[in-house]
């Protein structure tokens, strides 16, 4: 069994926000590049610094949408999914070196944090294929580390206490964890509409209980509430998913 970070992170979210109010969403891209093996496909994560946000964390590439990412349109109007386009390209080299083309990024999910976050990063989730000849560099600063983990890998690792994990990144991990090749990783994906999950988090006897619409208590962030589930309880002894069938 596992020390519970997750239980102790939310201990002190809850009570800073008391304080602190809930903060502005920062617009953010993340990519999740992956590769054939010879078992399963892998996917590229980063270690961030302890000195940045998500601190110590493993990660997919990516970053906040700066200016320079900003598409508008001919009516004035922003075109968010362009920016995150953009920031999703830009960040990436940034970050690992990796140039990744606009035309083949998938779209797959949209996620905003609970109101209690200090950082609230509203991150859209974009899906590639590692380019033959491309090769993994970090600057040693804002990243630390990088591996190329195979799904459950990195799952286990986080049960194991290894290595820690978001929930956003947990669960991207989970949905990619039946796929044994990238072609159909990405044709999955692609046929999907992107799903968009901002999370309501609570308390549980077992520890805090990230929840998504489609689930009970998500209304009224009460994860007692019986009904169908759709949420991610970090426990002490793991993560565990759980999302009734329609």
């Amino acid at each position: 069994m596992v020390n519970n970070r997750d239980e102790s992170r939310y201990k002190k979210w809850e009570s800073d926000h008391e304080e602190r109010g809930t903060s502005e969403l920062i617009p953010a891209a993340t990519v999740v590049i992956m590769r054939d093996s010879e078992s399963d496909i892998e996917l590229l994560m980063l270690r961030k610094s302890s000195k940045v946000a998500f601190g110590g964390m493993w990660v997919f590439p990516g970053g906040k949408i700066d200016e320079t990412d900003k598409v508008v349109d001919f009516d004035g109007s922003l075109n968010e999914l362009a920016t995150a386009t953009n920031a999703a390209v830009r960040e990436t080299l940034e970050e690992a070196a990796i140039s990744v083309s606009q035309e083949n990024l998938i779209l797959f999910s949209h996620w905003v944090p609970p109101a209690i976050t200090p950082k609230r990063f509203s991150t859209y989730f974009f899906a590639t294929k590692l380019m033959d000849g491309d090769e993994v560099t970090i600057d040693d600063s804002e990243i630390i580390e990088h591996k190329w983990f195979r799904p459950c890998e990195a799952i286990n690792s986080r049960d194991a206490g290894e290595i820690e994990l978001a929930p956003p990144t947990w669960v991207t991990l989970n949905i990619l964890l039946p796929f044994v090749t990238v072609k159909d990783a990405l044709n999955d994906l692609d046929a999907r509409d992107p799903m968009f999950y901002e999370t309501h988090i609570a308390r549980s006897v077992k520890g805090p209980v990230a929840m998504w619409f489609g689930d009970a208590g998500y209304e009224k962030t009460d994860p007692n509430i019986p009904g169908k589930r759709h949420r991610l309880t970090m426990a002490a002894d793991g993560y565990h998913f759980e999302q009734s069938n329609s």
